[in-house]
């Protein structure tokens, strides 16, 4: 199956797959939740954010400054909706989808940011993702300096020194090493971190058959990954799908580290044995 055909019902994924850059996150999120949840309405999660672009149009147009903007942003979503982490949303996949994350009023910390892009966004707020270490977060550009937002925390909001402060007694980076890390990125990396961390948490469950969708969509998104693709060689045999893990591995077979070929081999020869099975 080409990569056309295999992402043909989503457009944003498809942009990123181009390296575009006019890419809607929001869709892009919910085009990933629909893999999950094959007859998701994106109207549902569309229509909640659009509710709350109007019961903050006010409180917004009011604020004296970007900062106060954002105290209401945070107040409305992480107070008066309780939308927040907690450490079981780390065991949830739900947690990695919008329409969940609404529905459960919990998330994981990148979810959460991305939930709160989309509707800062809608008020003409230029919230940004941050990849900072350990622990996703959001940036707005104020006049006196950047201020993070933890989604996480019920819409925490972090002076620069405060959030540098904070990463460091987590991380136990220096303060450049940290520093480094708080500028915006771009959807790209965004999807791909989302990607990643369901990838960790359907192999840890062993949920052969989620893992493989996620990682088909991490390795089209970096093809010449030979960690991704190898990944997905095994994946799918876990997965029962013999035919592709063995085209996959055969593929990574030619362009392995030494110490992978024994490996590789075994897993060809486990993925030729079950396809026998089935013949």
């Amino acid at each position: 199956m080409t990569i056309e055909i295999a992402f043909s019902r989503d457009p944003e994924f498809t942009k990123l797959l181009g390296r575009r850059t006019d890419v809607d996150l929001t869709y892009a999120a919910l085009e990933l939740a629909r893999d999950a949840y094959p007859s998701l309405d994106f109207n549902q999660t569309l229509g909640w954010i659009n509710a709350r672009r109007a019961e903050l149009a006010g409180p917004v147009a009011r604020a004296k400054s970007e900062i106060d903007a954002l105290r209401e942003l945070a107040c409305c979503l992480g107070e008066t909706h309780g939308i927040a982490g907690d450490q079981g949303a780390y065991e949830r996949a739900d947690s990695s989808y919008l329409n969940r994350v609404i529905e459960t009023k919990r998330g994981i910390p990148i979810s959460l940011s991305v939930l709160y892009i989309a509707v800062a966004q809608s008020l003409g707020l230029e919230l940004q993702g941050v990849g900072a270490p350990m622990h996703f977060l959001t940036r707005l550009e104020s006049c006196e300096e950047p201020m993070f937002l933890d989604a996480f925390s019920h819409g925490r909001i972090l002076t620069l020194d405060e959030c540098v402060q904070w990463l460091q007694s987590i991380t136990g980076m220096s303060t450049e090493q940290v520093t480094s890390r708080l500028q915006p990125v771009s959807s790209r990396p965004i999807i791909i971190r989302m990607l990643t961390n369901l990838k960790s948490l359907y192999t840890q469950q062993e949920d052969w058959a989620a893992a493989c969708g996620v990682q088909q969509r991490l390795t089209a998104l970096l093809p010449t990954s030979y960690l991704e693709r190898r990944d997905l060689g095994i994946i799918a045999l876990h997965a029962n799908r013999p035919g592709q893990a063995i085209d996959v591995l055969q593929t990574c077979l030619k362009t392995c580290p030494s110490g992978d070929a024994d490996v590789l081999k075994h897993h060809i020869c486990e993925a030729q044995t079950q396809l026998a099975h089935w013949n």
